[in-house]
């Protein structure tokens, strides 16, 4: 069953439990002061500036201003490329409705989302209907799984002029940074993007890494040091908000390095002075890499499972408190009844309007 979370410090505590002090009081290794932080402001203090085309910027602010989280700073984005990237089946199984695509749209709109984040075929599928209700951020490549072998390797499935045309406020793509392929991609993504300021639209990147080498005592596609270097490849093309997975541990470059290797460069600052162990150090590390929050940090909420409530305020609380500026949670709710779905968006979004959980 769902529960409720509400705006209240209290309830969010009880949701942590045992994690509770530890992560609502924790000071970060590296000062708040470094950083450009989310807030109502951040489009004029910090997008205006940049190289961005007026109207890219617009649709920007479309984003940032849309939803429940609406010109806090903050944003709560529902994705569902799952149908491609894990198999539809795999992914809707549990729940057969969101075969539909109009049912992913009205999820993300119930929900409060600032946006909704899928594919060409599914928001095309509806466009007409919907994308002047809810801003869209149209995925233009994916990792098909009906190749065999499997094979992971990010390919176009559509255009940036494709999105436009169907009126979306942004594109997204993914790059696997870390794999053989990764060259490719970067400059696909990098044109693609280039393109999608032009006209207008604004970028975000799921900077995901993929190489089985990262698979060592433990694995190090979720280490601070190593998703940090990936985000920073990211902004580095002008993405617009970065989507990263949450990290869980660190230290991926000494570990690659650890037989003599020359993997990379690192620094042992990276692992004494910039980060600690704590999750929002670790997650602080990210955002820095973001170009010091320039480009916004939005974590991914992660499979959905027995303790989805649970796991999603955790995450949006060490996202908020290590200075990102939201969650982009798919499976934990739309593989739920939809009214459960939305409580659980809700959930998440309250973290972020809670006063009292604040910037670490």
């Amino acid at each position: 069953m769902a529960v409720v979370i509400g705006k209240d410090k209290d309830r969010i505590a009880k949701a942590l439990g045992s994690e509770a002090e530890s992560l609502l009081r924790h000071k970060a290794k590296v000062s708040k002061d470094l950083l450009h932080l989310p807030g109502p402001d951040f489009i004029d203090r910090v997008v205006a500036g940049s190289d961005r085309t007026v109207r890219a910027i617009g649709s920007l602010q479309q984003i940032f201003g849309h939803g429940r989280l609406a010109n806090t700073g903050y944003v709560s984005i529902l994705p569902v490329d799952q149908g491609v990237e894990h198999s539809a089946g795999a992914s809707f199984a549990k729940n057969p409705a969101y075969f539909d695509p109009e049912k992913i749209v009205e999820l993300a709109i119930e929900g409060g989302c600032n946006a909704v984040a899928s594919t060409v075929g599914v928001l095309g599928a509806c466009s007409r209907k919907y994308a002047h209700k809810i801003p869209f951020i149209a995925k233009i490549n994916h990792n098909e799984l009906l190749t065999y072998p499997n094979k992971f390797d990010q390919i176009m499935f559509g255009g940036v002029e494709q999105a436009w045309d169907m009126g979306a406020a942004a594109i997204g793509a993914t790059i696997y940074f870390g794999s053989e392929e990764s060259a490719r991609q970067i400059q696909e993504v990098s044109q693609a993007f280039r393109h999608a300021h032009e006209l207008g639209m604004a970028t975000v990147l799921w900077c995901y890494l993929h190489n089985s080498e990262f698979k060592k005592d433990k694995d190090y596609h979720v280490s601070a040091d190593l998703t940090g270097q990936a985000n920073h490849l990211g902004v580095t093309i002008e993405a617009d908000i970065i989507k990263q997975k949450l990290p869980e541990n660190n230290g991926g470059y000494l570990a690659l390095n650890m037989d003599g290797g020359s993997y990379g460069k690192t620094d042992k600052r990276i692992y004494s002075e910039l980060c600690s162990d704590h999750p929002i150090d670790l997650c602080r590390y990210q955002v820095l890499n973001c170009y010091s929050g320039r480009a916004g940090l939005i974590n991914s909420g992660g499979a959905s499972g027995e303790n989805d409530f649970a796991e999603a305020i955790r995450t949006a609380v060490i996202n908020k408190r290590a200075g990102g500026t939201g969650l982009i949670s798919g499976r934990k709710a739309f593989q739920r009844p939809m009214n459960e779905g939305v409580e659980l968006l809700n959930a998440i979004q309250d973290v972020y309007l809670c006063e009292d959980v604040t910037i670490a």
